[in-house]
């Protein structure tokens, strides 16, 4: 069975196997890839804690006002200056009134939020926060522990432990939290936004990896079996990949419509009842605006996608040839998924607008928050050009790529053939 001409055979593969490029890039990214999966989650989620603020305290009682301004004085930020916090002293209706009168400075966060603290948070430790972003977490970390120490020691104060008492200090402080926006109304935030968040955020991640790697595929069979050199003897190769490109944008749109349909369904009739906590607090208008941001996201990583299929003649070499591919969608995935703590963190803000993390990012954030337009208008632009942009280069090593056959170009290559007028 084992003879020499097997042998050498073997010896061969071994070699073009082992010894290739592919083989020694793919074995020392793919543990780094694996590194990055783990540790990019936990890096953006805790790089933002530190976020400075300014927030107004109001409550019904002096005395904690005066211990909340010891216990909150020693914060880290408060100290250096950084965060600001103002205490006052009012009732419900007070409350009311203050947050009329200073709504367009929590919308433009100049405030970034309110904290109310009403008689029976003495009791019951729920405090109210009203902000613009309600979904700050890392806000809530900063504060919750000096607000349960002093409310912890008012309880305590003059009394003789029972077991009533014990169950208290082992009770932490919870944040009601409610949304200031546009509208005359104040709403109390439910778990419903997080949630869609996370699907539409999911939905995109699994759409785009998943349609181009179909396109990818598709354009290295053709190259494969020659097939494309019949087409282009009819088409030119311009035609060929905008037609391809095109029909499967409107393919994947029409795919997402169906899937989206139950959500659609959910928001714009009665017929379904959910639970309070879970209550939906997104419209039309955003529904619409995800399935034009993704259409577009689709049409650009198509493009890309079909890009590296023309470059490769099998499936192998176009696997390695999509990673960078890959880290242009699980980056932005990641930091979609990290900004729930805190929609309006930096990395939040800067990606929202960033190409290609713009398409995954700024769905993500706008079901959290309300958006300032002109963020979704700046986020569209740079997704319109980044577009218009990857179509241009695309096109040029398209033209090339999809008729050469035989040896594995390098990249320097294709660097070359981007300099080829089209």
């Amino acid at each position: 069975m084992f003879n020499q001409r097997m042998l050498s055979i073997l010896k061969r593969e071994l070699k073009d196997k082992i010894l290739s490029r592919t083989f020694i890039v793919m074995t020392l990214l793919v543990p780094l890839f694996m590194v990055i999966i783990l540790a990019l989650p936990t890096y953006l989620m805790t790089m933002d804690k530190n976020d400075n603020f300014n927030i107004t305290v109001i409550t019904e009682n002096n005395k904690i006002a005066d211990n909340l301004k010891t216990e909150l004085g020693k914060i880290e930020s408060v100290k250096e200056g950084k965060s600001r916090i103002k205490f006052l002293v009012k009732d419900e209706n007070g409350l009311k009134e203050y947050l009329k009168e200073n709504k367009q400075k929590i919308l433009n966060e100049n405030i970034t939020g309110v904290i109310y603290l009403p008689k029976k948070s003495a009791a019951d430790k729920r405090l109210k926060f009203y902000s613009n972003n309600p979904n700050n977490k890392n806000l809530f970390n900063q504060l919750k522990g000096s607000f349960n120490q002093v409310l912890t020691d008012n309880y305590f104060s003059g009394k003789n432990l029972s077991e009533k008492d014990v169950k208290y200090a082992r009770t932490r402080v919870f944040f009601d939290s409610f949304r200031i926006s546009k509208d005359a109304s104040i709403k109390a935030e439910s778990k419903g936004n997080r949630i869609i968040s996370f699907l539409l955020t999911f939905l995109l991640y699994f759409s785009l990896i998943y349609m181009g790697t179909m396109v990818m595929r598709s354009v290295v069979e053709e190259k494969n079996s020659k097939i494309v050199e019949v087409i282009l003897s009819s088409v030119s190769s311009k035609e060929l990949m905008t037609g391809k490109i095109l029909g499967a944008a409107i393919t994947g749109l029409l795919q997402m419509i169906i899937w989206l349909t139950p959500l659609i369904l959910l928001i714009s009739t009665s017929i379904f009842i959910i639970p309070a906590e879970f209550a939906l607090q997104i419209d039309m208008p955003l529904i619409l605006y995800f399935l034009f941001n993704f259409f577009i996201g689709l049409i650009t990583f198509l493009g890309l996608f079909a890009t590296v299929g023309s470059i490769f003649d099998n499936d192998q070499d176009a696997q390695s040839g999509i990673w960078p591919l890959m880290m242009l969608v699980i980056i932005p995935f990641f930091i979609a998924i990290a900004i729930q703590d805190n929609p309006n963190n930096s990395i939040g803000y800067i990606s929202s607008m960033f190409p290609f993390a713009s398409i995954i990012v700024m769905p993500a954030k706008m079901s959290l928050i309300d958006v300032p337009l002109w963020q979704i208008l700046i986020s569209v632009v740079v997704n319109l050009g980044t577009m218009f942009g990857i179509f241009i280069l695309a096109g040029k090593v398209y033209r090339v790529g999809i008729l050469s056959t035989g040896k594995k170009p390098k990249w320097s290559e294709v660097i070359k053939w981007l300099k080829y007028k089209y």
